[in-house]
């Protein structure tokens, strides 16, 4: 590779890792070029971007990003396949997808999510049962609504005989 090259390489990583919340970086050794396809096609439909690049560029476009990837970068060997997504959660979810297709590969090295370090392949569960920012802000919501909900249905089910026990225990209060 000529050295304008790894400089494109490098300022594309970098403006990437600039705006991302999260980062996964995993090893596809010894996947097939079927599977590799068949892996790419799955993290495509999941929306997540998938690419592959030489780790020394990989932590150089870390570095000049500015972003504190903490200590992610010391999985940096072998090969590296990075992925991201909008959804944090979607390349754990793909990975996970397709290794019920394919065994055991490819081997998460780690993950960098909201700046939470996970390292290691026994991390790719956790990952996967995170909850996304729409899931949280869902249940949150919900929560926020259940109990006006309980109310105005306890005021409708006897809504003589409740409205008119409840003034009257509220007046003998004040």
């Amino acid at each position: 590779m000529k050295k304008s090259e790894k400089i494109n390489v490098v300022s594309e990583l970098t403006g990437t890792f600039k705006s991302i919340n999260s980062l996964y970086i995993a090893d596809a050794t010894g996947l097939s070029a079927n599977d590799t396809n068949d892996l790419r096609r799955l993290m495509f439909e999941s929306g997540v971007t998938m690419k592959v690049a030489k780790n020394t560029l990989i932590k150089k476009a870390m570095e000049e990003s500015g972003v504190d990837f903490n200590e992610l970068d010391i999985i940096l060997k072998g090969n590296s396949v990075i992925m991201y997504a909008e959804n944090v959660k979607a390349p754990a979810t793909a990975l996970k997808k397709f290794r019920g297709k394919a065994g055991k590969k490819p081997i998460l090295k780690g993950a960098w999510v909201d700046s939470s370090v996970y390292l290691g392949d026994e991390n790719l569960e956790t990952l996967a049962n995170l909850k996304s920012k729409e899931d949280l802000i869902g249940e949150i919501i919900s929560l926020l609504q259940s109990p006006a909900k309980n109310v105005i249905s306890g005021l409708q089910a006897n809504a003589g005989h409740k409205i008119a026990g409840l003034i009257k225990a509220l007046e003998e209060r004040g």
